[in-house]
């Protein structure tokens, strides 16, 4: 199996930034083809800038979030469809940023891999414990109850997902 590696921003970057960056990857690559899989994900507003400077790479590119809903009068949202409009080969669900800030559920995140999957674009499920947690003892349960949801959700095509530990 090979390995994933993928860079996410977070809501940083600039359209001349974002180029720059982009470009000293191309470079370090300097026509190699990697030894792992790489992924760019970025903010939703840099996807069109990331697909016109990537086509044709070894590197791929994907969003930093994904909505649940398939459309609707969902503000601010972006559906698996409007990724799937910008060749998003990835989009990043569970984000221990999303779930402390957003309050995500694992519920929720198994909706977002799962329509994710729907259409095509590999959820990257990220799981991962608290420091309160891991000082508990219960980075175990923690994991175990974050993938049981995304596994129930997506059955059979968990071989689908790629699962990052934060």
């Amino acid at each position: 199996m090979k390995k994933l590696i993928a860079g996410n921003w977070k809501m940083n970057g600039s359209l001349a930034a974002n180029k720059a960056l982009v470009q000293a990857m191309l470079d370090g690559l300097n026509g190699n083809q990697p030894a792992a899989d790489m992924a760019l994900c970025a903010p939703a507003p840099y996807l069109a800038q990331l697909q016109a400077l990537l086509q044709g790479s070894p590197i791929a590119w994907g969003a930093q979030d994904v909505s649940a809903h398939e459309q609707g009068a969902y503000t601010g949202e972006v559906s698996a469809a409007m990724l799937k409009d910008f060749a998003c080969r990835y989009a990043i669900v569970g984000h221990s940023e999303r779930r402390q800030y957003h309050g995500e559920t694992d519920a929720l995140v198994a909706s977002k891999a799962q329509r994710a999957l729907a259409l095509g674009i590999t959820p990257i499920v990220c799981v991962g414990e608290t420091l309160a947690e891991r000082l508990a003892g219960q980075t175990e349960a923690v994991v175990k109850r974050q993938l049981a949801a995304v596994i129930h959700a997506v059955g059979h095509c968990v071989t689908e997902i790629v699962v990052a530990y934060e």
